[in-house]
């Protein structure tokens, strides 16, 4: 009986040794083996940058830069300064003016190669192949917000979501949408005409709260054909979800599995946002509905044609969760963020404003607009894209080398990352003239093609095969949210406003978005 015991101590013992030195083995491979492997190759190339410590790569230096600069984060001042991309991503500024345009750092086990160089950007922007794809880690380290969703899946799982949804924001239908976004805003507007009604003059209002309200109405009525007091409580989950993942250290192996309490909070919250989409989802089964985005995304998962994705309910689940997720975060989160930029640069400038205001006047009369007239909105259009080029909805074109690959002369290695800072490629004084940090509309006079040196570097939607899928709902909803509120008020920044762009996964205005409005 002793010896069967100790053979089988002995058996136990010598398969949790084996465990884990295969476990040690894939951790020395991830945390050592593969970041030396991949700086190397670029390195021998003469690409330099910071050098990393074990495990947390350039994370402490990246604090470090980051406490000494803080204070000159931008605040607010006589003069409306947008030279933020240097105050919120100071690290990167350091490490371009010590390495040049292109250089290399890590985060934990991730090896980034950071391009501001113009025409590599470019060369980036134009590879449409699927050896470049988007980050592992997003899925991994972001997995609560995206999942597997559109945002961050590759191959033919990727190519199979957007097939489904980049088909429901085709042009023709969103100008189908039009009205309904009409419609929508104007109830927001009633309750400002209300305020401003009630205190006989101007209001202070904080627009970016009403407009994230506002947005999440609008695609969850577009897309999901259900009200923003039904969806009330998913859309404020995944609100606070992001706030919290924002925060997230990408990048450190094992650091998301640790039951602190913020994984904490971010695991509880998933449930509860999962649970709450399936909720819907139950309803919606039980129902008739129109052929909105989540009934193609029903049908998708229940379709006879392609069973390779769903092999078991858990995958049909999670396909339906993961992209509900992407939806509602970029239908709602990103646009509000762009029209309450938009509305800060119009306050800001009153002269804008003016001349925005008489065209919409002028086009559209007392009618509300239609997707037909906003092609008469020229200098609505430019506002519109100097905000998207000063304030991008996303600070970041990141994508991964799936394999080996060459970019103008440069042999990226497999597991490479590669990171475009959008912001600072909109700045650049040599790519948009000495005054690329001002608020200046009229260099979109001519379209993109001519607003910059090499147009390829403005990219707020991204660029290539990844870029957004909802670019043109995105531009319909904005212009109608605009027209709309230009042709019933006026309004100015408020002397309590700060400005202080912050990143929370998308460029968002930290303190919020808080203007004197006057009903016209």
């Amino acid at each position: 009986m002793e010896e069967e015991q100790s053979l089988t101590i002995k058996v136990i013992s010598s398969m949790v040794f084996a465990a884990a030195s295969v476990l040690l083995g894939q951790l020395y491979h991830a945390l050592v083996l593969k970041p030396k492997r991949i700086r190397s190759k670029l390195r021998r190339q003469g690409i330099k940058g910071p050098s990393p410590v074990f495990f947390y790569g350039n994370i402490p230096e990246m604090k470090s830069i980051h406490l000494q600069t803080r204070s000159m984060a931008a605040t607010n001042s006589d003069e409306l300064s947008h030279a933020w991309p240097a105050a919120v991503f100071p690290h990167l500024q350091q490490w371009r003016n010590e390495y040049g345009p292109i250089f290399l750092y890590s985060t934990g086990s991730i090896q980034t190669l950071c391009i501001m160089d113009p025409e590599m950007a470019k060369e980036v922007s134009l590879w449409n192949s699927s050896n470049l794809g988007k980050p592992s880690y997003i899925s991994r380290d972001y997995s609560p917000l995206f999942g597997q969703g559109i945002f961050s899946s590759n191959g033919p799982y990727w190519t199979f979501q957007r097939k489904i949804i980049a088909s429901e924001f085709y042009l023709d239908k969103v100008k189908d949408m039009v009205s309904l976004m009409v419609d929508t805003t104007s109830t927001i507007l009633q309750s400002w005409e209300t305020k401003t009604k009630d205190q006989r003059g101007d209001v202070e209002i904080r627009v970016d709260e009403d407009l994230t309200t506002l947005s999440a109405d609008i695609i969850s009525r577009a897309c999901f054909g259900s009200s923003y007091s039904q969806g009330e409580k998913i859309f404020l989950k995944l609100h606070t979800l992001q706030k919290i993942m924002s925060k997230v250290l990408i990048g450190v192996p094992g650091l998301r599995y640790v039951p602190s309490k913020h994984n904490r909070d971010m695991w509880r919250l998933k449930e509860e946002i999962d649970s709450m989409i399936l909720e819907v989802v139950k309803t919606r089964t039980e129902t008739a509905h129109d052929k909105d985005l989540l009934q193609l995304i029903l049908d998708a998962a229940k379709s006879e044609g392609d069973k390779s994705h769903f092999t078991s309910d858990f995958a049909t689940n999670k396909f339906i969760i993961d992209n509900c997720k992407s939806i509602y975060f970029a239908g709602h989160e990103t646009t509000a963020t762009s029209a309450s930029w938009c509305l800060m640069l119009l306050a800001a400038h009153p002269d804008w404003q003016a001349r925005v205001r008489g065209e919409v006047l002028e086009v559209c009369g007392h009618n509300p607009p239609d997707a037909d007239k906003f092609r008469s909105m020229k200098m609505l259009n430019m506002v519109i894209q100097e905000a998207l080029r000063l304030y991008p909805p996303s600070a970041f074109l990141v994508r991964e080398a799936l394999q080996d690959k060459n970019l103008k002369g440069i042999r990226i290695p497999k597991g490479c990352n590669i990171q475009i800072p959008i912001a600072f490629l909109h700045q650049q004084p040599e790519l948009w003239g000495r005054d690329a940090r001002r608020f200046k509309p009229e260099r979109f006079a001519d379209g993109t093609t001519r607003a910059c040196k090499v147009p390829q570097a403005y990219m707020p939607f991204g660029a290539g095969s990844r870029i957004c899928a909802g670019q043109h709902f995105a531009m319909a909803e904005l212009k109608v949210i605009l027209s709309l509120v230009l042709s019933r008020f006026s309004f100015s920044l408020s002397p309590t406003y700060c400005h202080s762009p912050a990143f929370q996964l998308v460029i968002k205005p930290q303190h919020g978005v808080k203007l004197h409005v006057r009903r016209l």
